[in-house]
């Protein structure tokens, strides 16, 4: 069975990222599927000082291999000031430094949602066009658009336009996991 490994990039207890990732894998048939909350693996700021006198932390090492356990990564993005949250950041800046291929060229599904009308645009954005250079495989992604006006826990995504391409692009990622 193929494996899936879902988070969304946030600390948030309440993350509508996670929440959007966690729906968005659940949709998905015939895989497992792996939940990772960034709070689990809170680690020191990165900088090369601390890695010089410490070494990469043992929470860095276990997401890393969550990553290449996986067939396939699904990834929801919250934006903070336009940008990656710290969180997030803090644990790419640190398994990024295991090895050079951060995501192990497996196929990739970002996301992003944010109660605002443009969805978390401008992180995902940011990270298509990072993670496309760190990463052969191919890379698909879907905004939705304010959240709270477009999903609810009982219905998933309410509106229909939206619903369809995020079931288009789920199709898709689910072709590149199975071939």
């Amino acid at each position: 069975m193929k494996k899936i490994l879902s988070f969304g990039a946030s600390s948030s207890k309440q993350s509508i990222n996670k929440q959007l990732a966690y729906y968005t894998a659940d949709l998905m048939s015939n895989v497992e599927v792996t939940k990772l909350d960034l709070n689990d693996f809170e680690m020191p700021i990165y900088s090369i000082d601390k890695e010089n006198d410490n070494g990469i932390p043992d929470l860095a090492k276990q997401f890393k291999q969550h990553i290449k356990d996986a067939d396939g990564i699904i990834i929801s993005l919250a934006e903070h000031n336009g940008a990656y949250t710290t969180a997030f950041k803090n644990i790419f800046d640190w398994i990024s430094r295991i090895e050079k291929d951060v995501w192990d060229n497996k196929p990739m599904l970002l996301l992003a949602t944010s109660p605002g009308a443009r969805g978390g645009q401008s992180v995902l954005e940011i990270a298509v066009n990072k993670f496309k250079f760190m990463n052969d495989n191919t890379i698909l992604d879907f905004s939705l658009p304010s959240f709270f006006d477009h999903f609810s826990a009982e219905e998933g995504i309410k509106d229909e336009e939206l619903k369809t391409k995020h079931t288009d692009i789920l199709n898709k990622f689910s072709a590149l996991i199975t071939k």
